[in-house]
């Protein structure tokens, strides 16, 4: 295995509205190329928020889970999904399941927990017939591109996360908990900062206010890191949110973000912020074997439309501890 001091350097394309490309020279070992440009390829992510190296001709997922575990500090183990996934080995995930003529806005991956990861992984082992980028978005440019009335009250107030789990959409209670016992769940919940109430049918709603600016943890620059967007009424499909609606109820739809101190978000808000991020995206379609490094803190990332068949696997590392709506600076990486 070629020790990093001694492998040659890397060149990385910078085009705009594409995010950084790294062009590796096939090896056929991608573990192996992956364990000697560790350091490297970290380095790249936070740089540059995130680094797409194609090349290594990733095949499988236990090639791929190789890859992951030599750039991560330890996988992590997915809580409080929003959506379902297939676990190929420990910490080595399939893309959420969700609709492929949908799109996943932008967001920062389990930004609402209390142990969000600060570095995905993703590889590519079939890229779809048309669609399906995973495209990104600059954290700190969003941040400075939205109005600054709303990113102030966002940081006085943090943001809320209503959620009613069921089985018919989303991730499960199951799923979302790794197990089905009410007493961990409660455990948890109260151990994670969640407010719960058990539904007469036995569904479970939950509340949980968390902080929507967050300070990287290693660079320090302020960085809009939520999912108030993407997990809000208004970015779903009008057919989609009124099929909830009238089987659901307005308050207990399967997910909804609202201001930290209860008011709902309206449409133009959730539009402009969406409008924001589409303004500072830069994607670069899918190929076969591709690997992706993404900052989740600097970088929110999204989930195209695609057709054909398309399969991405997912690993997450780099805990960082978003704090319960405090003040931007209180994250901190283990």
């Amino acid at each position: 295995m070629p020790h990093p001091s001694s492998t040659p350097p890397l060149d990385v394309n910078l085009l705009p509205g594409m995010p950084p490309v790294l062009l590796a020279e096939p090896t056929g070992d991608a573990a192996s190329w992956a364990a000697g440009y560790r350091d490297t390829l970290r380095a790249l992510a936070v740089e540059h928020g995130a680094v797409l190296v194609r090349g290594l001709g990733l095949r499988d997922a236990h090639q791929a889970g190789a890859v992951f575990r030599h750039l991560a500090t330890g996988l992590l183990t997915e809580r409080e999904a929003f959506a379902p996934r297939r676990e190929y080995a420990d910490g080595v995930y399939s893309s959420a399941k969700w609709p492929s003529y949908q799109p996943m806005c932008m967001h920062h991956e389990l930004s609402y927990t209390l142990e969000a990861p600060g570095l995905l992984l993703f590889a590519c082992l079939t890229a779809p017939g048309s669609g399906g980028a995973t495209a990104v978005a600059d954290a700190p440019a969003v941040l400075d591109a939205l109005p600054k009335e709303l990113t102030e009250r966002f940081e006085q107030e943090g943001w809320l996360l209503t959620r009613s789990y069921n089985d018919e959409i989303g991730a499960s209670l199951t799923e979302a908990f790794g197990t089905d016992d009410r007493l961990a769940v409660e455990r948890y919940c109260r151990g994670h900062a969640i407010e719960f109430a058990w539904q007469p049918d036995g569904g479970l709603r939950t509340r949980q206010r968390r902080s929507a600016v967050l300070s990287h943890p290693v660079t320090g620059h302020r960085c809009w890191f939520n999912q108030i967007a993407f997990l809000n009424e208004w970015t779903m499909e009008p057919e989609v949110r009124e099929y909830l609606t009238d089987v659901y109820g307005a308050d207990a739809l399967p997910f909804n973000t609202r201001y930290g101190g209860g008011d709902p978000i309206g449409e133009d808000v959730v539009q402009l912020l969406n409008a924001v991020y589409e303004a500072h995206t830069a994607r670069e379609p899918w190929q076969a074997g591709d690997l992706m490094l993404v900052d989740n803190v600097r970088t929110a990332h999204s989930r195209e439309p695609y057709e054909g068949a398309r399969e991405v696997l997912v690993g997450m590392t780099d805990v960082v501890h978003p704090t319960v709506c405090a003040p931007a600076g209180e994250a901190v990486a283990s």
